[in-house]
C-alpha cells in the first residue's frame, strides 16, 4: 500500500534520514519506534509532503508521492494526524470535524461520518458544541483523530498520540486505534511508548539516528535484547 525506498531528507545543512526503506500493506498496524530526535515525526511529515526529500523514492497504492502537494495526498486518502493535536481552539468540536471534511468525497459523505465519529467517541458527541481549545487533553486528542477520520482515510498516519495523556488514557488512545484498523483502515503509528504498541500491532520498524536499524514483529521485537535494554529498561 505504502512503499518508501531509500529517501533522504534533511533540513538545509542538516541531513535527517538516511535511506530509510520500509513499507505498509493493507490492513496492517505498522508502528515506527525511536527515542526523541530518531526522526520518526520526520518521517511522516515527509510521506505527508510537508518536507521534501533528496533522493528517494515514496509510492502509495502505485502512485508517486514526490513533489505532490500535501492537499492532494490527503485526496489519495493517505491522511496524516500530527503530534501535539493542532485544532482549531477557537472552533467546536463539531466545526473541527468539518474542517477535516472539505474535500469532494470527504464533503459529501460528512453526515455519516460525522455519526461514525461521535460513535466511535461518545464523549465528543456530549461536547460537539464546546470549544476545541477547553477540553482536556485526552478529549482533544480524541478530536484530532476523528478530524483525520472525516478526510476518508485509506491509510491513517498517527504521531505520537499517546504524548501528555495519564496512563488510563493512552490506553484508551490504543483501544481506538486498534478499533479504527478493525474498520478497514490501514495504520502507520509513530510512537515512544514502545512497549505499549509493540504488544498490538502487526510489525514494527526501530528507527535510530535517523536511521531504520531493526524490522519484526512486534513480539520479535519485544524480545529483542537491544530494544529491551535501549526502550524498556530491561
Amino acid at each position: 500500500m505504502l512503499k518508501i525506498e531509500n529517501i533522504n531528507m534533511g533540513y538545509k545543512d542538516l541531513q535527517v534520514l538516511f535511506d530509510v526503506s520500509f513499507e505498509v500493506q493493507k490492513g496492517e498496524i505498522i508502528v515506527l519506534v525511536g527515542a526523541n530526535g530518531a526522526g520518526k515525526s520526520s518521517i511522516i511529515q515527509t510521506i505527508s509532503g510537508l518536507n521534501k526529500i533528496s533522493s528517494g523514492k515514496m509510492t502509495f497504492n502505485g502512485d508517486s508521492l514526490t513533489d505532490i502537494q500535501p492537499a492532494e495526498i490527503l485526496k489519495k486518502g493517505l491522511v496524516h494526524v500530527p503530534e501535539g493535536r493542532r485544532l482549531f481552539n477557537e472552533m467546536s468540536v463539531e466545526e473541527n470535524l468539518i474542517m477535516g471534511s472539505l474535500h469532494g468525497k470527504a464533503k459529501l459523505k460528512r453526515k455519516e461520518t460525522m455519526d461514525e465519529c461521535y460513535s466511535l467517541f461518545p464523549r465528543l458527541l456530549e461536547r460537539r458544541k464546546q470549544l476545541a481549545g477547553t477540553l482536556s487533553g485526552g478529549e482533544q486528542q480524541m478530536v484530532a483523530v476523528a478530524r483525520g477520520l472525516m478526510s476518508l482515510p485509506d491509510l491513517l498516519m498517527l504521531d505520537e498520540p499517546s504524548l501528555g495523556l495519564a496512563p488510563v488514557l493512552v490506553q484508551d488512545i490504543f483501544n481506538i486505534i486498534k478499533n479504527i484498523n478493525k474498520k478497514g483502515i490501514t495504520i502507520l503509528l509513530v510512537e515512544q511508548n514502545v512497549q505499549s504498541t509493540l504488544t498490538f500491532c502487526d510489525r514494527a520498524y526501530v528507527l535510530e539516528n535517523g536511521k531504520i536499524t531493526l524490522t519484526g514483529t512486534g513480539k520479535e521485537l519485544l524480545n529483542n535484547e537491544h530494544v529491551r535494554a535501549a526502550y524498556l529498561g530491561i
